[in-house]
């Protein structure tokens, strides 16, 4: 036998020589699972004389499919581009060009993407009626999605939803999308894997091909297949039966995407004759982070026991830190990374995760004040994201006019119906008179040049006029409120109801906690000033992918990676585990929370960084948390706080806390406990309905009602110069007069 095993652990070898029947490997993070497949593959071609085209692989994306290749052809040689490795996707493209006119299409189809979809869905919108206030395209093409990937045709979703109103619409839509696609000669992604799946289930001559083809078959991640995948792999496996799948179901993270556990941890009930193998030697992380990983996904139910465990040693323990504010947390982030590297080290080792994209804003913050290089995976800098763009552009727009790219960005934004021909012009006339394009826009001989369009283009500049008089009078934030509310921007973000437009709004309310916190700090805050500001936090020179950065990503967006220094921020209480898991009725959302968050914890290599905040500015007010449950789920004694022992006395002899018991006396303190927000009793404001108040930037008014809400006083008054406000007596500081 070939020397190239010899590098193999025990475990590792077992599955590698294990080649006939089901099989079902559990690989730890960590622990070698690419390793042991591209040696399997070696294995069945070397020394069980498999020819290379009975072999095939699939892995989820072309990177990992690209990777595979090459790493087989390293060992195999000779015949290895034989091998059929790829993702599910295009395994099912490469089935359906030759078979597909089965299904009365012809081979030659078209594969539309996600902007395609949605032209197509508005065209089924047109052709149906359907409301756009009341549906929008995105949220139908999702929960058409959702039916595909769990295999449920038109006919069949038309039935299971019968009598349920609120999916009339959805059911009218996706036959009609259906029937589209099909007279487009076109397929999305979804219908890759669902055709190719019909294509079997209606021929069984093309799926006796592919069984006698296929006779072992291999499939990696398995925990992150759905129902139509795993239907696509049981038929082709059917008949020899060596189907072997890879895969960790505590790093199941893409329930959202529809990936569904069921079919990794019920593996052994569909094929029962399976065998089973257990890679829990890891090769990346220390024993200490080992430990608090698996003391902590040991609280899920749905799952398979294991216990990772390494032969580097215990290593560091898990720095733990506490900070007052979310802004301190960024501060301590990027000097910790900042001493790191004056020890000899290098920015690349460093990654910092976090739950949603809105929480980079601070960290990039903090990390540009003290000139450290960064670069953001899996997402675009705070600032140049298409929500906080528009909105900036807005801003702008109010702030001078002058900004020709910031006037043409959302002149048609949300949509107005002033489509390129109408800006085109406006553009031509200003060139023409050497004005700016907004100064063009309000000019009346440049809307009768314009045409059918002109009354559209006087609206908007009509709302930039209001909006200018009205930043005289209100701050940055309510400036942000006021945009995203006369134009309907978020309300549309809110009808879509994906978790992309979600993601977005999140953004949004980020960028107002930003908007408060300039006010709070600036000495004369202004729009001009706020603009500056954000200017030259967002005015960062693009970065050499080769070069040494730090990495900000979120978990989701980690899976796969490492790297020797990670900090894993905002471990709070509805944000990480999520408010929306934590409130749902269904206690495995908790669980996938949970799964995510042993999927960041080994990320780490050497160091691992924990923190949390007792308050953060959420959506620009500020909310009080206490520590994230996972935390607590860690032992102590794998835990630094970074206290001091005490030291004994002449006096008094003092004994000295262990690290454990100091942690203990952080973690149960008061501190994590949510502190509720308090403000004077009605009975002690100095004001009430029908008094006259002051305001330090609204001026005079007169208090319309008072009234109790959740978390303090809500006051209503009627300005003299800017009219009714609302607002809470806490931030209003009123004075009476």
């Amino acid at each position: 036998m070939s020397s190239i095993y010899d590098t193999l652990n025990d475990m590792q070898k077992e599955a590698v020589f294990h080649t006939e029947g089901p099989l079902l490997i559990l690989a730890g993070a960590g622990s070698g699972k690419t390793r042991v497949l591209t040696h399997r593959v070696a294995y069945l071609i070397e020394e069980k004389g498999v020819q290379p085209w009975n072999i095939m692989a699939i892995t989820f994306t072309n990177k990992a499919a690209g990777e595979m290749k090459e790493r087989v052809q390293n060992l195999v040689g000779f015949g290895s581009d034989q091998i059929w490795v790829s993702t599910f996707h295009s395994s099912c493209v490469r089935i359906l060009r030759r078979y597909i006119d089965r299904l009365g299409y012809e081979n030659h189809f078209t594969i539309y993407d996600t902007d395609d979809q949605k032209s197509l869905m508005k065209d089924v919108f047109k052709r149906l009626n359907v409301d756009t206030k009341v549906y929008k395209e995105r949220n139908i093409l999702a929960q058409i999605s959702k039916a595909k990937n769990d295999f449920i045709s038109p006919e069949q979703y038309a039935i299971d939803n019968q009598g349920d109103f609120s999916k009339k619409k959805v059911i009218e839509c996706y036959k009609l999308y259906q029937e589209q696609l099909k007279n487009n000669n076109a397929l999305d992604f979804d219908d890759l894997l669902v055709k190719t799946v019909e294509l079997f289930e209606n021929n069984k001559d093309v799926l006796e091909y592919y069984r006698e083809r296929f006779k072992y078959i291999m499939v990696d991640e398995y925990q992150d297949t759905n129902t139509v995948q795993f239907k696509f792999i049981s038929m082709l496996a059917k008949e020899h039966r060596n189907l072997c799948v890879v895969g960790d179901d505590d790093q199941s993270i893409y329930k959202f995407r529809g990936a569904n556990i069921k079919n990794i941890l019920n593996f052994e009930s569909v094929f029962t004759d399976a065998h089973v193998i257990k890679l829990e030697q890891n090769y990346r992380s220390t024993q200490n982070i080992l430990n608090a990983a698996n003391e902590m996904i040991k609280n899920n139910t749905e799952r398979k026991s294991k216990t990772l465990w390494t032969d580097r040693g215990d290593g560091e323990k898990i720095t733990f830190k506490m900070v007052d504010f979310a802004q301190q947390e960024a501060e301590y982030v990027a000097e910790s990374i900042k001493k790191y590297v004056e020890n000899g080290k290098t920015f690349k080792e460093c990654a910092c995760l976090y739950r949603t994209n809105a929480q980079s804003r601070l960290l990039e913050e903090a990390l540009m004040r003290k000139n450290i290089p960064y670069k953001i995976v899996g997402g675009i800098n705070f600032y140049q994201r298409k929500e906080i763009k528009d909105i900036l552009a807005y801003l702008k727009t109010v702030n001078n006019g002058v900004d020709d790219l910031a006037v043409r960005r959302i002149i048609n934004v949300p949509k107005r119906g002033i489509g390129a021909a109408s800006i085109d012009k406006i553009q031509e006339y200003a060139d023409s008179r050497g004005i700016s394009f907004y100064d063009a826009a309000r000019d009346e001989k440049c809307l009768e040049y314009i045409g059918r369009s002109s009354a559209k283009v006087k609206s908007f500049v009509d709302l930039i006029q209001v909006l200018r008089t009205k930043n005289e009078f209100i701050n940055v934030r309510e400036l942000i409120d006021e945009i995203t509310d006369v134009t309907g921007y978020v309300r549309e973000l809110e009808a879509e109801n994906t978790d992309e437009s979600k993601e977005r709004i999140a953004n949004i309310e980020e960028l107002l906690t930003k908007a408060v916190d300039y006010q709070l700090k600036a000495e004369k805050p202004s729009l001009n000033g706020f603009l500056e500001e954000v200017a030259l936090v967002a005015d960062i020179d693009s970065l050499d992918p080769e070069s040494d950065y730090v990495v900000l990503m979120t978990v989701h967006s980690s899976k796969g990676l490492e790297f020797p220094n990670v900090y894993l921020c905002g471990m709070e209480d509805g944000l990480f585990p999520s408010y929306m898991s934590i409130s749902s009725d269904d206690p495995l959302d908790i669980e996938e929370e949970r799964r995510l968050c042993y999927v960041a914890i080994t990320r780490a290599m050497d160091n691992l960084h924990i923190s949390c905040a007792k308050q953060r500015m959420v959506r620009g007010e500020i909310q009080y948390g206490k520590m994230s449950r996972f935390l607590k789920e860690i032992p102590l004694e794998l835990l630094d706080t970074g206290m001091k022992k005490a030291e004994p006395t002449e006096k008094r002899r003092v004994t000295r806390p262990t690290q454990a018991s100091s942690a203990r006396q952080i973690i149960n303190s008061k501190a994590f406990e949510p502190r509720q927000f308090k403000v004077t009793k009605l009975t002690g404001l100095e004001y009430g309905e029908g008094d006259r108040v002051k305001h330090i930037k609204f001026g005079e008014g007169t208090v319309v009602s008072v009234a109790e809400g959740g978390r303090d006083f809500e006051v209503t008054v009627n300005f003299d110069k800017v009219g009714v406000k609302k607002m809470f007596a806490s931030f209003a500081k009123l004075k009476k007069i």
